[in-house]
Parts: structure tokens; C-alpha cells; sequence
């Protein structure tokens, strides 16, 4: 995840958990405060590791010598574990307890990050990078819904309010933190700033955190497993589209491994369907509305990691900017979301999220095509003004999206739809970042992804007229 945005859910997975008040469990506001800011610092980490990236990615492909396709895996490598495994995460911090698995996925991603900071080569690093995934597959889902099971119905909206100005703080600040410090110091200090984070955390876990609620859960290893190694054949595939991956051993190679990607995506279809405790229950296949948002998502998703893992090799290598300078860049966009999402999701209670979900990805698909066709334009032409217009727009959809997704199913599912929509728009960032390394080898691929991640971003606007209804109602049905 090297994108300076949260996942569109986020919030939803905190307002699913069940009022601790309501279950007779009192805490005292002291201990709330000290969750609450374990809680943040644990997502900050994951927040400032992926948008810090972001800009770091040039300097870290020269300092190994590596292509595109493997540089890619630096970010793929965490987004895949990341996809497949948070369902899972969610289910263990059930099991086990939300502080205790917390604290494991910050001990995790700590010493992960550790191991990325002194990375000798990129195996190593793409080794350690998939470690950080699985630890923030543990780590994401506890802390959001740590949150929720700490605070009050009636008290989080300001818990909320606080989790998510970190977020925006975090995410803004990323890119031009990192660019700071790949300029000064290299790009290993982008992974050594979470060691201590980490370490903080859980010292206010250990040292605040009310005693664990356990509740039995089943985990769907053999689902995850299987779409992992699905959505992993299918990345290095899209991967290796490219002028200098071609011929006839090369060919028969991407086809047989894009075959089995596929057959691994169809065989976790079915398996979901024959499981007794699978991570996406059929009910929600059969709910056209939740469909046919995280159609949406994947869509929308995918076309925004394509322009954000063009833009920082453009940037650098082409435009010759600093990574401070890159970093500078992409706060239009950040600022944007974080000033505007809040009045765009008033409106959307006012007008419907429907429409706001038509005109958001149609506003963005402009923006994108701007940025594919002022390449040669001036850098606050061709650049800064485009992103600027890609944050408004963005934030136009990314809270209705979340109303939406939650207003789709039962009350009893919307953690679940929640998490599913989160998995999605990981899963669109693996597809796009893959495309992205692949198409970027061509001479024109620059100007050729923009217009296919425009191109994205308009049909999913598509799919939300033409399956979602004018009005979304709560789902009812509880069959499958």
C-alpha cells in the first residue's frame, strides 16, 4: 500500500463493534485516552510506512540496481498479505482478544520494519516487506476494532474524530516525510521510524488496555491461502506485460501462470461456497447493492494505485525533482481529502450517495486524463493542479462509499462488509501496482496508464448506475 489515502471502510469496522456499555463494561475515560492513542500510533505506523513510500521508490530501485517488475514486489509483497489475511486478523483479535492481538501485530511490524531498514538485497527486502503485511493484517483490523469495543456508542464519534485527524495527518505528512528523509539519510529510515512507534504501543496496551473479550471464531486459512496464491500468479502476470518480457518461452510462461491465477481466483470462489466458515459468505455475493460497490472499489482503487506508482518515478527520474520536492506534490491531494470528506459526506445524507458515487470516479477520470495529457506541461499545469482536482473528487466518493457499503447489509454483517470492502481496495491496489510496473517499460507507458487508470475510474461509475439503486435501504435478508 503505497498510496497516501485510507481504506474506504476504515471508519465502518470501528462502528460495527457492539457498545461496551451496553454489555455492562465501564471504562474509565484515563484508559480510553490511552487505548485511543495506542490505537493511533499503531495505524500511524502503517499510514506513514505506505504513503512515506511512496517517494522512496526511485531511490530504492537505483540503490538495488532492480527493474520495475521487481521493485513492484517491494509493494506488492505487502499489499498481497496485507489482502488475503486481514479477514483472518479480524477473526483472531475476536478469538484472542483485540489488545492482545494488537500488541503482537505492533511487536510484528516493528521488527519487520527493523529488518526492511538493513535489507542487504531486494529479496531480502520483498521477504521482509511481505512479514510487514501479514504483521499489518494483524495489526489493522485489532486496533480499529480496539477502538470500537473501548468506546461507548454515544462517545465515539470524538474517538472517531481523533483516529481519523491522525489518519489525515499521518497520510499527508507521509510522502513529504518520506521524501525528507530518502533525501537526507536514505531510504532505510522510512522503515526505522516504526521500531519505536511500535514499542510505545504496547507499553500503553500492556499498561491500559481493559481485559480482553474473547468470542469463538473459525479462521478460513485454506480460503486465504488459496486466494493469496490466486491474486500472487495473477500480480506477477500482469507484471511482466512489457516490450522486454517478450518471445515464445516468456509468453507460454505469463499465460500458464495467468491460467493458474485464475484458477486459484475461480477454486477460493467455490471453496467460500463449500466452507463452513468462509471469509466472504455466499449472502453476500447475492446482495446486489454491496456488489455492486465493491465492484466499484475495485475499480476506483485500482486506476488511483496505477497514477500513484506512475507519478513518483515521474517526478524523480523524469522531472528531476527531489524526493522532498515529489513529496510536496501529492499534498494537494492528501489536504483535499482531509478538509473536504467530512462536508461531501453531509452532502451525500442530503442528495443520496448514489449520485455522489457516479459524479466522484467520473471527476476523477478527468482528473487523471489531465494528468496523462499535461506530461509535457508545466509542473503546477500538468501536476499539482490534477491532483489538486483528483483529491476533491476522491473525496467526493470516499464517504459515501463507506455510508453506502454499511447501509448494504444487516446490522450483524457490517464489520464483516466492512473488512470485505477494505479487502477489495487492497486487492485493486496489487492489481494496479502490478499493471502499472508492466505497462510503465514501454515507451509511452506513462501517458498509457493514466488513460487506463482514467479509463477504470469511469467505469466505475458505471457500475454503480448501472447496479445500484437511487436509494440504498438496509438489507434485511439473512439467507445464504
Amino acid at each position: 500500500m503505497a498510496q497516501p489515502f485510507v481504506e474506504p471502510c476504515d471508519r465502518g469496522i470501528i462502528e460495527a463493534q457492539p457498545c461496551p456499555r451496553a454489555l455492562g463494561r465501564e471504562i474509565a475515560p484515563l484508559r480510553r485516552r490511552m487505548v485511543l492513542a495506542a490505537c493511533v500510533l499503531a495505524s500511524s505506523m502503517a499510514f506513514i510506512d505506505a504513503s512515506a513510500l511512496t517517494v522512496a521508490l526511485p531511490k530504492l530501485r537505483a540503490f538495488f540496481g532492480a527493474d520495475l517488475a521487481s521493485v513492484q514486489w517491494v509493494l506488492n509483497g505487502y499489499i498481497l498479505a496485507l489482502a488475503a489475511l486481514t479477514l483472518i486478523g479480524g477473526a483472531l483479535a475476536d478469538q484472542y482478544g483485540k489488545a492482545r492481538t494488537l500488541a503482537i501485530g505492533c511487536l510484528g511490524f516493528g521488527l519487520s520494519s527493523a529488518a526492511c531498514a538493513v535489507a542487504p538485497s531486494i529479496g531480502w527486502l520483498i521477504a521482509c516487506r511481505v512479514a510487514q503485511g501479514i504483521s499489518a493484517a494483524i495489526l489493522t483490523p485489532s486496533s480499529l476494532a480496539l477502538i470500537g469495543s473501548t468506546y461507548p456508542k454515544e462517545e465515539r464519534s470524538r474517538a472517531i474524530g481523533v483516529w481519523a485527524a491522525a489518519s489525515a495527518l499521518t497520510t499527508a505528512g507521509g510522502p513529504v516525510l518520506g521524501g525528507w528523509l530518502t533525501e537526507n539519510f536514505g531510504w532505510q529510515w522510512i522503515f526505522a521510524i516504526n521500531p519505536p512507534l511500535a514499542l510505545i504501543a504496547v507499553v500503553l496496551l500492556f499498561a491500559y488496555a481493559p481485559a480482553d473479550q474473547h468470542s469463538a471464531r473459525q479462521f478460513d486459512f485454506p480460503g486465504a491461502a488459496i486466494l493469496a496464491s490466486g491474486l500472487g500468479a495473477m500480480a506477477w502476470a500482469l507484471s511482466q506485460i512489457g516490450p522486454d518480457k517478450t518471445g515464445t518461452a516468456s509468453g507460454v510462461t505469463l499465460a500458464l501462470v495467468a491460467l493458474s491465477g485464475a484458477v486459484a481466483l475461480a477454486g477460493y470462489a467455490f471453496w467460500e461456497g463449500a466452507s463452513a466458515h468462509p471469509m466472504t459468505p455466499p449472502r453476500l455475493k447475492e446482495n446486489r447493492t454491496f456488489v455492486a460497490l465493491n465492484v466499484a472499489t475495485l475499480l476506483i482503487y485500482a486506476g488511483l494505485s496505477i497514477m500513484f506508482f506512475l507519478m513518483s518515478f515521474d517526478l524523480i527520474d523524469r522531472r528531476r525533482l527531489s524526493p522532498a520536492e515529489a513529496g510536496l506534490v501529492f499534498l494537494p491531494f492528501t489536504l483535499s481529502m482531509g478538509v473536504l470528506s467530512r462536508p461531501f459526506g453531509a452532502l451525500a445524507d442530503k442528495i443520496g450517495a448514489r449520485i455522489m458515487l457516479i459524479v466522484g470516479p467520473l471527476g476523477v477520470a478527468v482528473a487523471l486524463l489531465l494528468l496523462a495529457f499535461g506530461k509535457n506541461a508545466s509542473l503546477a499545469l500538468g501536476v499539482v493542479a490534477p491532483i489538486a482536482l483528483l483529491g476533491i473528487f476522491f473525496a467526493v466518493l470516499v464517504a459515501p462509499l463507506t455510508a453506502a457499503v454499511m447501509s448494504s447489509v444487516t446490522d450483524s454483517d457490517e464489520g464483516l462488509a466492512s473488512g470485505v470492502n477494505n479487502a477489495v481496495s487492497r486487492i485493486a491496489q496489487l492489481a494496479g501496482v502490478a499493471l502499472s510496473a508492466g505497462v510503465a517499460s514501454y515507451a509511452a507507458g506513462y501517458q498509457a496508464g493514466l488513460i487506463v487508470a482514467a479509463a477504470l475510474a469511469a467505469a466505475g461509475a458505471v457500475s454503480v448506475a448501472a447496479m445500484m439503486p437511487p436509494t440504498v435501504r438496509k438489507h434485511t435478508s439473512v439467507s445464504g
